[in-house]
């Protein structure tokens, strides 16, 4: 919660700069601290007063045009899954791929695959959201770290962010 003090040491910079925007910019926002997490459906069982559906799941991808390959952050609800024919078809690529674990870790700064905020404007890469994530009032992420996550307003989250909205689920 806003007066909660947390010793940020522990996590990666990326939780008290994401926390940082949120207290700036006097938007809403819960935090939570929990037992390290990988996948969304693990982070589900951990935040609780949120379902899956509110989470927003970060994926990292390379994609490549005319020889030039670049990285792009898409934004999806968390139980669904990623239409790579859609995002493909909106980028007008024939070439999209996960980034590997090396590779996020290079694009983040070292954020651990897991623990992937989906604030792509903070690593400066491109951020794509597929537009169910804001049929949910409140959203919830692990910010930076495996173990801390943020549950904050959509709308504030489509504010900060300012994403290109496109079906991509």
């Amino acid at each position: 919660m806003w007066g909660d003090i947390i010793n940020f040491m522990d996590y990666h910079p990326v939780a008290a700069q994401i926390v940082e925007i949120l207290k700036q910019n006097n938007f809403w926002f819960e935090t939570f601290e929990h037992d390290p997490v990988r996948t969304s459906e693990e982070a589900a069982k951990v935040r609780h007063g949120y379902s899956l559906e509110q989470g927003a799941k970060a994926l990292i991808v390379r994609v490549k045009s005319r020889g030039q390959s670049e990285f792009i952050m898409l934004v999806i609800p968390a139980h669904l899954r990623l239409d790579t024919k859609k995002a493909k078809q909106y980028l007008q690529i024939k070439d999209l791929r996960f980034a590997t674990e090396e590779e996020v870790g290079k694009v983040t700064g070292g954020v651990l695959v897991g623990g992937v905020p989906p604030f792509g404007n903070i690593f400066h890469i491109k951020t794509i959201v597929d537009p169910k994530l804001f049929l949910n009032e409140k959203i919830v992420f692990n910010a930076g770290d495996r173990r801390y996550s943020v549950a904050m307003l959509s709308q504030d989250y489509k504010n900060i962010v300012n994403p290109t909205i496109v079906d991509i689920t």
